[in-house]
């Protein structure tokens, strides 16, 4: 099967999942409304009588198995949205290995710095959420939590890169990994401003993988990294990381957007 017909039949099921998730909270907001109107009768006769009490029980019984069923659809519409950005991206690795590129992904060699910086902020703004069940920790990359120590990024993620410039000194760039040898622990990384000029090959040390996952400040945020936290950025409107501090964390999902914590990484070798 194709990739092309994989994703098709991938976005069909995620939009039958979609009507799903609507149907099944348009059936559970008549038990909601229940609920809100015997609350109003208790207050309005001011008790709670067992009758009362025995039928709110169930009502929000009732409400949490919904919520959960909601969930479940929810969770499985996430695992298909990542599914079809992964065959994206498999995609775009064969296109860009092959020296092939579609309209809508010219080659970077071409591609002016505007449109570069606009499809680093697109970027950011999709990479995805972490939504845990309740009690999960958040996985490594995932905000502020490093990798493991025997991670090796894959081929197409991004990662922060030590490489010298042509002035000699070295500097933080952000790359995309092309390969890894396992016998020399080696990676071979793209710049991504530089596509068809030298490609570099860093020990490991001198590569820090980038997270792939958001936190969410409400709920996971031992997951952020804290204020006055030393940390690498990008400088705006370049690919290049600099040395800084973290002045004040998000506080809500809506401000992720915003501060891109997924382009902070903390320093861990220098």
């Amino acid at each position: 099967m194709s990739a092309d017909t994989k994703i098709a039949e991938l976005l069909t099921e995620l939009h039958q999942l979609i009507k799903q998730t609507q149907e099944e909270r348009s059936r559970s907001e008549h038990n909601l409304l229940n609920i809100q109107k015997t609350h109003e009768r208790m207050q309005t006769e001011n008790k709670t009588s067992p009758y009362y009490r025995t039928k709110l029980r169930g009502l929000y019984t009732t409400a949490k198995a919904d919520a959960e069923a909601e969930c479940s659809i929810l969770r499985h519409a996430l695992d298909k949205i990542a599914e079809i950005k992964s065959l994206l991206e498999e995609r775009r690795i064969a296109a860009k290995m092959a020296g092939v590129y579609s309209d809508s992904d010219p080659p970077r060699k071409t591609m002016r710095r505007g449109v570069l910086m606009t499809l680093l902020q697109q970027s950011a703004m999709t990479l995805p959420l972490w939504i845990g069940k309740p009690g999960e920790s958040p996985p490594p990359l995932c905000g502020a939590t490093p990798a493991s120590s025997d991670y090796v990024a894959k081929q197409g993620d991004k990662v922060a890169a030590r490489v010298k410039a042509v002035d000699g000194d070295e500097q933080w760039i952000l790359a995309e990994v092309v390969s890894y040898n396992h016998s020399t622990n080696k990676y071979e990384v793209d710049d991504i401003d530089e596509e068809g000029k030298e490609r570099h090959t860093l020990s490991r040390r001198r590569i820090i993988p980038l997270p792939q996952w958001k936190a969410n400040p409400e709920t996971d945020p031992e997951a952020l990294f804290s204020k006055d936290q030393l940390v690498l950025a990008l400088y705006p409107q370049t690919t290049c990381f600099y040395r800084a501090l973290i002045h004040t964390p998000p506080h809500r999902i809506c401000s992720l957007l915003f501060l891109e914590p997924q382009n902070w990484i903390k320093i861990y070798r220098t």
